[in-house]
């Protein structure tokens, strides 16, 4: 069961991570080009590659599986754009519980590729996760829906692409044993910085964007570190879970059926301790919506982790 301890691990700085991500989105640049951020993690990622190449050394007996490993990393800053998007547009309690259909594209990518089949309480499973977002949206202000509901859509691409990066990483280790972790997570990072630099180069004015908040304001490099460490803490237990776990599906329903949980109490406590980060509307009818959501949420991932 050591891959519930990094499940742990992976919720409490994840969350944590949402938190500080929308507190930069909204902050330093205004809840407009947070996706700018890219350029400081480009470097970030292709600089740690490096060092954990130099010290655990690479192999490169097996170059297909290493170019993969580096596609699962340039899906995951792919991911990046719809998940700074969605930071934008809505809190970090709504995007917490958007992001929660991980384990139900697992299981869709293990019935398409790997024979797995569907229940009737796995689908049933799926109509609760899928109904609490339309509960967040139905009870939202007539002139505020379609911002919600483009949150939902960026929420949910995010979560495609990011899933599809995590499956390809899930097979590849599970089929080259022989490869050292280290190793596999070095050119993760690799893929990500290469992707962020990909990204830069098609869109240059982020660029320039992420400059110019730098040079007006240099304590954005704060948050950013915090939410860097946090982000290369999160990767790395959350891959190790995906690894050492019974399958992907179950790993990702354990960490999500906590999530929105961890996520919901810590953005009340944050609000009340540190208005800045917590940003989260305390009044007593989206405190009680999300509170049911939640639970739909959690009730859903738990069904589909013990069904699965």
């Amino acid at each position: 069961m050591e891959w519930l301890i990094f499940v742990a691990i992976t919720v409490v700085f994840d969350s944590s991570r949402i938190f500080i991500d929308n507190y930069i989105s909204d902050v330093y640049f205004d809840g407009h080009t947070a996706v700018s951020q890219k350029y400081y993690y480009a470097y970030l990622f292709v600089i740690l590659a490096a060092v954990i190449m130099l010290i655990t050394g690479v192999d490169f007996s097996a170059p297909l599986p290493l170019l993969l490993f580096t596609a699962s990393g340039i899906m995951s800053s792919l991911a990046g754009i719809p998940y700074y998007r969605a930071l934008e547009l809505d809190d970090s309690t709504n995007l917490g519980i958007f992001m929660q259909l991980a384990p139900v594209l697992y299981l869709i990518l293990g019935w398409l590729f790997l024979g797995d089949s569907f229940s009737a309480i796995q689908l049933a499973a799926f109509a609760l996760i899928l109904s609490a977002p339309l509960l967040i949206i139905a009870t939202t202000k007539k002139r505020s829906r379609k911002i919600k509901i483009k949150a939902v859509l960026y929420a949910f691409l995010f979560v495609t692409i990011a899933v599809t990066g995590n499956f390809i990483f899930v097979k590849q280790n599970a089929t080259h044993a022989e490869l050292n972790f280290f190793t596999e997570m070095a050119f993760v990072f690799l893929g990500k910085g290469l992707g962020n630099f990909l990204i830069l180069a098609f869109k240059p004015k982020w660029c320039r964007r992420f400059r110019t908040v730098a040079k007006r304001n240099k304590k954005i490099f704060r948050p950013l570190t915090t939410s860097a460490v946090f982000s290369i803490t999160k990767d790395f237990t959350y891959r190790a879970a995906l690894t050492l776990a019974p399958s992907a599906a179950i790993a990702s329903a354990a960490s999500d059926s906590s999530e929105p949980i961890v996520i919901f109490f810590m953005g009340l406590l944050l609000t009340l301790i540190s208005p800045k980060i917590g940003r989260e509307k305390l009044a007593k009818k989206p405190v009680i919506i999300h509170l049911i959501a939640t639970a739909l949420v959690v009730t859903g991932v738990i069904l589909l982790r013990k069904f699965s």
